[in-house]
């Protein structure tokens, strides 16, 4: 798995988002390209802006037993996958400014580092290392760049 806390590797996934136009089509699945970036930022926001409920002590035991793994894993995401409610983006948003906050959390996270990942607690998953974090980030990022063709 590329680490995304290394530089040279998302500087590698900021070209590849900035490839994106407003008309680009998917390969695979329901989403625009906007609803994508939309949706790759749903992580981002978990992990810096506390905007999504945290899930209830039966809902967190469900997705650390048996999400959890397929999320942190190396293994890479399957095509057309169900996606969890919060992930969901069903209205149109705007391409430039979710392509923006897209990078912007992207150069936060290589910023802060692995050091900071390291045993940082995950809103769906519990206490996570940094390998772990990095599977999470790297490998959801390349699954949607792929599915637009870049």
């Amino acid at each position: 798995m590329k680490n995304i806390f290394d530089k040279n590797e998302t500087d590698t996934i900021i070209n590849r988002i900035e490839t994106l136009e407003a008309t680009s089509q998917p390969k695979w699945g329901k989403m625009s390209v906007d609803q994508m970036l939309a949706h790759c930022n749903v992580t981002y926001e978990m992990v810096f802006d506390d905007k999504h409920p945290k899930p209830n002590a039966f809902t967190s035991l469900i997705l650390k037993l048996f999400i959890k793994n397929i999320v942190v894993n190396e293994k890479p995401f399957k095509k057309n996958g169900r996606t969890a409610t919060q992930f969901l983006i069903t209205d149109a948003k705007h391409f430039e400014k979710e392509k923006e906050r897209l990078v912007a959390y992207i150069q936060k996270v290589q910023q802060l580092g692995a050091g900071h990942f390291e045993g940082k607690r995950s809103h769906s998953f519990g206490v996570l290392n940094a390998k772990a974090w990095n599977n999470m980030f790297y490998k959801h990022l390349d699954h949607h760049l792929s599915q637009f063709g870049v």
